[in-house]
């Protein structure tokens, strides 16, 4: 292998696979970028086995083609230390390579690409749908942080894509919270769904550029394949059957709570700092014109409270949450009116962006009560 390259642009290819180098490995070969030079293109794979990312970026020139396994940590700290100029990289023995610069070279030891696992995709079966990519990443980072770590369930320690022929919609829960997000701009002509682990998930959140228009999704019993740019994601799906989340999301919660956001979870965080640190329970009392919100750690003798204003159209009611989960909830909403709907004080609450908001129709969280006395 021999190719002249821009050290920049090879530091931003090894940069976008770098997430999946594993920090340690059975297999040590993964340890390695796997360089793949066809023609003037170079492809650079970097996987764990579960997940695989790739890119290709184009090189100044080509002497010859070839396809070696080069250790990770030794590429991306020598390309870090070097300012943007020609890059020279060449195969000089059966196990070593030249990166040369105009001032000076460093020698690396490769791996024969043979010793690289073979990395599958999706098979005959797979069906295909595109995302817009901003509606991927956004029902991703609405969805990821009520995902479980849950050894018995493993498919609650990712997201539920449910594929409808009208919308799709990403779920996420860990028994004490549950996070839809629904989508109309992504359908297909028949149901399907799959789990997507939360790694993967927050891999492609943060490598979706804002200058990408759309994904392409392959998926089919074991793997799902995420497409763009010159980026191609593999990633192994998540085995188990997912819950009827559907069943669980409160139809008839009769009495409403209507209140700013930011007011409200801002009171939230002031007046959790005195409940228990072992439970965290903060406890909501409801009224017409008014909600108060309260918490208190007998065993420290301290104690608040606060009173907000809201429009409440219901009984009144007293119900307690763990202030962590309604905060997590509330801070990832980005609505400026909140609607929080309950039906008593044993029952989960449903939590909704305001009629008016823009993602009125796209989100919605259901949050589980504590005893309180």
């Amino acid at each position: 292998m021999k190719l002249i390259i821009s050290s920049s642009e090879l530091l931003k290819g090894v940069m976008a696979v770098s997430k999946a180098i594993p920090a340690k490995s059975p297999l040590q070969i993964l340890e390695n970028f796997l360089f793949d030079l066809q023609g003037n293109v170079l492809t650079i794979t970097a996987s764990d086995s579960e997940l695989t990312l790739r890119t290709k970026i184009e090189v100044e020139s080509t002497a010859e083609e070839g396809k070696i396994a080069v250790p990770a940590k030794h590429m991306m700290d020598l390309l870090k230390e070097l300012p943007d100029q020609p890059l020279t990289i060449n195969t000089t023995s059966d196990s070593a390579f030249v990166c040369s610069w105009a001032s000076g070279e460093s020698t690396l030891p490769y791996f024969p690409a043979e010793d690289y696992p073979e990395i599958t995709g999706t098979d005959e079966t797979a069906a295909t749908l595109t995302f817009p990519a901003q509606s991927l990443v956004e029902g991703i980072a609405s969805t990821i942080y009520a995902t479980a770590d849950d050894e018995i369930r493993p498919a609650m320690n990712g997201i539920f894509f449910d594929i409808d022929v009208n919308s799709t919609t990403l779920v996420a829960s860990d028994a004490h919270k549950l996070i839809c997000y629904t989508t109309a701009d992504v359908n297909a002509s028949e149901k399907a769904s799959f789990i997507l682990h939360k790694k993967p998930a927050a891999i492609l959140k943060a490598i979706i550029g804002k200058d990408i228009e759309t994904v392409d999704v392959t998926f089919d019993s074991k793997n799902a394949v995420f497409t763009f740019g010159q980026t191609v994601v593999i990633c192994r799906l998540l085995v188990g059957k997912y819950p009827k989340y559907r069943d669980v999301i409160p139809q008839n919660n009769s009495n409403v709570l209507h209140i700013d956001r930011v007011q409200l979870l801002n009171t939230v965080r002031r007046v959790s700092v005195c409940s228990n640190k072992a439970s965290n329970h903060i406890k909501l009392d409801l009224m017409s014109g008014r909600l108060i919100i309260s918490a208190q750690d007998l065993g420290f003798s301290i104690a608040a409270h606060e009173t907000l204003p809201c429009q409440y159209d219901g009984e009144p009611l007293a119900i307690g949450f763990k202030s962590p989960y309604l905060i997590e909830i509330l801070s990832n909403m980005s609505c400026g009116e909140l609607v929080m709907k309950f039906l008593d004080s044993k029952r989960a609450a449903l939590i909704l962006p305001g009629e008016n908001e823009e993602e009125s129709e796209k989100i919605c969280g259901i949050l589980m009560p504590i005893m309180i006395s």
